[in-house]
């Protein structure tokens, strides 16, 4: 920093010459001061052995003064250094020293400073002596003359003191801007550059970006133009300020502990938004200091997908509390979005569930692809890829594709992609954005994981999915607070293919998000799972229009609560679409589902709409644990059959081997059959007879079978046939008619009057 050079300010007084010796004073340099022109005690010497040209002075005062009358400017933050190199030729040898008037903008004195610097006697004749002092605002070491911010300006100059009669020659003052002497003390930071960093792009900085960071001892370090190339990782203890660019190899890591968001990394690489949050997420997964990773509010423009994995290659796995969280990741039309797709003959075996074998082309199908192929459930990927073996391993058994097909493997394009992965733990989302633009699906999780959190996100308008675990990365997955939006509202239901979750292992919760017009909201195959507090909605605009499951329940002993969700338009599918061999051969059957106290509503859609539908992929299955209480099921526009049914496409369920269904405490508008188990039925028997029968008017859950009556209350006097009053007690024949759904109260003889029967769909 010089400012005679930057801002064009003339520090350095004229030469002494025979014709201006009325440019210097005699006294402190103020205007009208008496100056050295024609004084009988001083002359100007041309041609001194020493100095050339030079000031020739006899002292005759105590202090003998020599100030350049010309106003020297002193700038805030400006240091200048006043040399005078002086030698004695005659007479008495007096002390000299560097002195200065200080000067406000109006000129009058500024008081209560230091106006004179060090004295130095002459002790020889001839020998020259120099003499300096550093005057400027701030009390630095060094400074000499400290005259604070109030001195606009100054008359520099020397005095000489001790006793007089001696003469000495003076040669040209010299005042010179030393600011740059300070600068890393004046401002709170050091250059790389001054530790060796060339910034070329091409030389290894990364030794000296290391001794600045250790040289800043509190301070920030610059990191001045230019690009620097950083051959290996570093980790800066300091602040940091960029205003040149850093290029680094995918595995070295860039830790800035000091400033760790996200819009420091991308200082740190000239902008590009991409490669930054790629390098801030390394960091982030290689480093103690920092647990989160704030994206400040940005929007990050993603031209590709994030293979997460990629971004940190030193790590296969990672089991650390570690947040992303408060920004937005958003896809831009880029052409690097489109799905790949293979597809390839391969061979399934219900032995081998897991596995597709001697798979045709294998080497090009990748992990994470969506598998589509006659007999494969909902929303199967794979897992796994063996080239040497020829082997997939998928996220879940496929429910009817034993033998030998063409599959087709459709890999989606992820903003976040962790399927690199082995394993990953703990890892949470928040506050986070994924704008996919209908050209991205949201994130994708990798094979193996537990407890990562995704919260307060906003799934916005993927292409395909949402959020997707390829595996068992969703093992105790927590899905809180999200929103998920479709770019498919205008699309009929039935033909909308994009899915907001997907998930395959135990325990995951899904709580208080709200999703709009998927194909499913939700397709659920692990078991111990919570649902609940969601608002997830997928009408058309079509009149008796046809509805797709909001939650897909995919297997048969799921323990699943699903619980104060208001499910809009869309209904629960309870299948069991996982098993190779579906038929049922053992187990508990379609057991645990807890269905309670959700706001169901439809609207203008056919009466055959159900909101809980069981489908069985295979024959001889029942229901074997089912709670469904308190909930409200509301029709608008039309009046449904009613609120339960079995899917039979593959085939029915087992009426007659129905366990533990309990049906009560509902709310039934506009549905005309509001099923309760057990159920309590009133019958007035008009007419004398033997044998009552005793209809459930198809409200057993499920149109079931009237199995058991669990108890029977007359409400009037039972009369005989002389209209006396008969107190004997009926038995009952369960699961009567053509339909089974009857019970019959026998009578020891033709009775009438009023009971109240309760019966059950269930033994």
């Amino acid at each position: 920093m010089n400012k005679a050079i930057t801002d064009g300010l003339v520090f350095m007084p004229p030469a002494f010459a025979a014709g201006n010796l009325g440019l210097f004073s005699r006294g402190d340099g103020v205007p009208g001061s008496d100056t050295y022109a024609s004084f009988a005690s001083a002359a100007f010497v041309p041609a001194d052995q020493d100095f050339g040209g030079c000031l020739e002075i006899q002292k005759t005062s105590a202090t003998q003064k020599l100030r350049y009358m010309g106003q020297t400017p002193l700038p805030p933050g400006c240091y200048l250094r006043v040399t005078a190199r002086v030698k004695a030729v005659a007479g008495a040898l007096p002390s000299v020293r560097i002195a200065g008037y200080p000067a406000t903008a109006g000129g009058a004195a500024v008081g209560g400073v230091v106006t004179v610097g060090a004295s130095v006697a002459l002790t020889d004749y001839g020998e020259v002596v120099e003499v300096s002092a550093i005057v400027g605002a701030g009390n630095r070491e060094g400074v000499d003359l400290v005259w604070g911010t109030g001195a606009a300006y100054g008359h520099f100059g020397i005095d000489l003191t001790g006793a007089n009669g001696g003469v000495v020659r003076v040669d040209d003052l010299t005042i010179e801007d030393v600011t740059g002497a300070f600068l890393r003390d004046m401002m709170n930071w050091v250059d790389v550059r001054d530790f060796g960093a060339q910034g070329d792009g091409v030389t290894d900085d990364t030794a000296a970006f290391a001794a600045a960071d250790a040289a800043a001892n509190g301070r920030r370090v610059l990191v001045s133009a230019g690009t620097y190339r950083l051959a290996s990782s570093v980790t800066l203890e300091s602040r940091v300020t960029f205003e040149g660019t850093l290029d680094m190899p995918v595995d070295a890591i860039l830790s800035l502990t000091k400033d760790f968001a996200l819009p420091d990394y991308i200082d740190a690489f000239g902008g590009d938004e991409e490669l930054a949050f790629r390098k801030a997420v390394q960091s982030l997964m290689n480093g103690a200091d920092h647990e989160s990773l704030d994206l400040c509010g940005r929007r990050v423009s993603v031209f590709a997908p994030i293979d997460v994995q990629a971004a940190v290659p030193n790590r296969t796995s990672y089991a650390q509390r570690r947040v992303i969280r408060n920004g937005q990741l958003r896809a831009e039309d880029s052409g690097n979005w489109t799905p790949e797709t293979v597809t390839s003959q391969a061979t399934y075996s219900a032995a081998n569930e897991w596995k597709l074998t001697a798979v045709a082309n294998v080497a090009n199908i990748q992990v994470g692809s969506h598998v589509t192929a006659p007999g494969v459930g909902r929303e199967v990927y794979v897992r796994e890829v063996n080239v040497p073996a020829q082997e997939v391993t998928l996220s879940q058994p496929l429910s009817d594709a034993v033998g030998v097909q063409v599959y087709t493997f459709t890999r989606y394009k992820f903003l976040l992609d962790f399927t690199g992965f082995e394993r990953l733990n703990v890892f949470e989302l928040e506050g986070v954005e994924f704008q996919c633009n209908e050209l991205a699906s949201g994130m994708a999780l990798p094979a193996l994981g537990t407890v990562n959190v995704v919260r307060n996100c906003v799934f916005n308008r993927p292409g395909h999915r949402g959020l997707v675990s390829i595996g068992d990365g969703c093992q105790g997955l927590l899905v809180d607070h999200c929103q998920f939006i479709s770019h498919e509202g205008g699309t009929l239901s039935q033909n909308r293919q994009s899915v907001g979750v997907v998930v395959n292992a135990n325990d995951v919760k899904i709580r208080n998000c709200r999703a709009s017009q998927f194909r499913h909201f939700a397709v659920v195959s692990g078991a111990q799972s919570v649902i609940t507090g969601n608002h997830f909605f997928q009408g058309d605009a079509a009149t008796n229009g046809i509805r797709t499951a909001g939650i897909v329940i995919a297997l048969r002993a799921c323990n699943t609560q699903i619980t104060g969700n208001y499910i809009d338009n869309c209904f629960i599918e309870w299948t069991n679409e996982r098993e190779p061999e579906p038929d049922f051969s053992g187990g508990f059957g379609f057991a645990g589902l807890s269905v309670t106290n959700n706001v169901m509503l439809v609207s203008d859609v056919a009466t055959s709409f159900a909101f809980i539908v069981v489908k069985p992929y295979g024959s001889g299955h029942f229901v074997n644990g089912m709670n469904v209480s308190g909930n409200t099921f509301r029709g608008v526009r039309v009046a449904i059959d009613r609120a339960e049914k079995v899917d039979t496409s593959f085939a029915a369920l087992e009426m007659g081997s129905m366990r533990a269904l309990s049906f009560h405490g509902n709310t039934y508008h506009n549905v005309v059959r509001g099923a309760e188990n057990p159920l309590t039925v009133k019958h007035s028997q008009n007419t004398h007879a033997q044998v009552w029968e005793i209809d459930s008017d198809q409200r057993l859950p499920f149109n079931g079978w009237a199995e058991q009556v669990d108890g029977v209350t007359t409400t009037s006097r039972p009369r005989n046939e002389a209209n006396v009053s008969n107190y004997a007690m009926p038995y009952t024949q369960a699961a009567t008619g053509s339909n089974k759904d009857r019970v019959q109260l026998v009578w020891p003889v033709p009775m009438l009057g009023d009971v109240a029967v309760t019966m059950r769909c269930d033994v």
